[in-house]
């Protein structure tokens, strides 16, 4: 047996929509506004997971605000064929819900992938479920009639025909949900002669859960399960994983059974720095109703499974931006390489608009996975106006970031400077660096935190608190990026490399 840590996927991974095809275990995840859009890791033994590819490479979400664009996708297969499925999020304002829901297919998991295909725009989190020939699509139900700030108002199902790709007459509500509210990401799986409803309720913070009812027939009506929630963190802040809930459920080839699962580990005050994550739990079929393994519905640090491997995490990552641009790195509404260029002396990168742009900005981002980590960059620049920046940041959204910069002072010439912004609150700090050159290493590091940036080697003791870049559907990310706001295309830099390590706390 290997003992496996949570969460299994570290950093911003929630939302996970697992399926196996073969001896393969295929895990696709939310990625929100950071392109390419729906990325997927693989596992064949639930101990190490690995990177396989992102679906979504040509897909233009510019515009759409913060924690929108691609939410929730969830993968299936049939007849050789891959399905994905995925909500397109235009705004989160209330009281209505301006969303698409789309379809793209591929007879490999590594494409290349159909043009999307529109489904329907009744609510997110669409879910396919495949039983013999006939397959249903699933999704919440939004009523902007509902008098609860959140007007997801339960589960519907509609046949859908895999050789046309359309829907088959009209939608059926099956679920109205729990006291809990909330209903969403829905997943059917049929397991003997039941077909079990797999919900999120409650919302994707501290009250949320994992909801099951079982029918025998797929348009219900469908009983709740008696001890309802399967999973939950709700009122146990003691514990380390929290947020538990979206879970999508699978069964290995000798009956053992597992669920992946949204969760948390956030900081003092519940600031989740790392966002939402992904989990793993192992559950049973016990008198007709899944329960969690070793008991109770509170998730679990640890999980058996049956396997020889040693579970291996590595945070380290290194890039001398020799080749192309590494997978580890994502760009923002857009996958339009087109401001950079993989040169003999580093990462060349075009400047665009500014940090805040929900359009064109020159920016690319990694992953945080640890609290405390260090991120180092040597950027070559040599502005002349100070609205010519280049540099090394944390970005949560764009209306929460952290950005230290080579820029131009009228007064100081060449310098570092640093600024926050954090909701409406900008923070132009007053330390200034001067610099002599065009070559600089600016790293950031993470520790207790606090953030504090080195300026070729020399701590610049700026101690900002990282809590404030927490929140959100996304997830901390460090970011290289470069701006002009005189004359767009104006300012080019040149990344030589970048190495991010992560350390575990105790």
């Amino acid at each position: 047996m290997s003992l496996v840590t949570n969460p299994v996927l570290r950093g911003f991974n929630p939302d996970p929509s697992s399926v196996k095809v073969g001896d393969t275990i295929y895990i696709a995840v939310s990625t929100f506004e950071w392109m390419p859009g729906v990325r997927i890791y693989q596992t064949k033994d639930l101990v190490n997971y690995e990177y396989v590819t992102d679906i979504l490479t040509k897909s233009d979400f510019r515009g759409n605000p913060r924690d929108c664009s691609v939410w929730a996708p969830q993968i299936s297969y049939v007849d050789g064929e891959f399905y994905v499925l995925y909500t397109d999020v235009k705004s989160t304002l209330r009281p209505f819900k301006d969303l698409h829901n789309y379809l793209v297919k591929s007879k490999s998991i590594t494409g290349p992938w159909s043009e999307p295909i529109y489904l329907n725009s009744s609510g997110f989190d669409p879910s396919l479920f495949h039983d013999g020939e006939k397959s249903y699509l699933l999704n919440c139900i939004w009523d902007y009639r509902h008098h609860e700030p959140n007007k997801s108002v339960g589960i519907i199902i509609q046949e859908f025909d895999r050789k046309t790709n359309k829907l088959i007459d009209t939608y059926k509500k099956i679920f109205d949900g729990t006291e809990a509210a909330k209903t969403e990401a829905p997943h059917i799986y049929k397991l003997n002669d039941y077909y079990y409803l797999i919900t999120a309720e409650g919302g994707t913070g501290k009250d949320h859960q994992v909801t099951v009812c079982r029918s025998k027939n797929v348009f219900g009506p469908y009983e709740l399960d008696p001890q309802t929630p399967l999973l939950t963190s709700k009122n146990h802040p003691e514990l380390k994983l929290q947020c538990a809930g979206h879970a999508s459920l699978i069964t290995m080839d000798n009956g053992d059974m597992y669920i992946f699962h949204l969760t948390t580990r956030p900081l003092e005050n519940n600031f989740a720095i790392l966002g939402r994550e992904t989990a793993l739990q192992s559950v049973i079929l016990k008198d007709g109703w899944l329960r969690l393994k070793e008991g109770g519905n509170l998730p679990y640090d640890t999980v058996e499974v049956k396997s020889t491997v040693k579970q291996v995490i590595n945070h380290d990552f290194k890039d001398d931006f020799k080749h192309k641009l590494h997978h580890e790195w994502n760009t923002l509404r857009n996958y339009d390489l087109s401001f950079l260029d993989v040169t003999s002396n580093g990462l060349k990168m075009i400047s665009q608009e500014s940090m805040q742009s929900l359009f064109d900005i020159s920016l690319i981002g990694k992953r945080i996975t640890t609290y405390d980590f260090t991120a180092k960059t040597e950027v070559e620049f040599n502005p002349e106006r100070f609205n010519q920046m280049a540099g090394i940041g944390l970005y949560l959204n764009a209306e929460n970031f952290f950005y230290a910069y080579l820029t131009y002072d009228e007064k100081v010439g060449k310098c570092i400077r640093y600024f926050k912004k954090s909701a409406n609150e900008f923070t132009l700090y007053d330390k200034v660096t001067p610099i002599n050159e065009t070559k600089v290493v600016l790293e950031v590091v993470s520790e207790n935190n606090l953030v504090d940036i080195l300026v070729n080697g020399n701590k610049q003791n700026i101690n900002e608190k990282i809590t404030f870049l927490s929140g959100g559907f996304t997830g901390l990310y460090v970011t290289l990026s470069v701006h002009d706001l005189d004359y767009r295309n104006g300012a080019t830099a040149t990344f030589k490399y970048f190495e991010y390590k992560g350390k575990e706390r105790g």
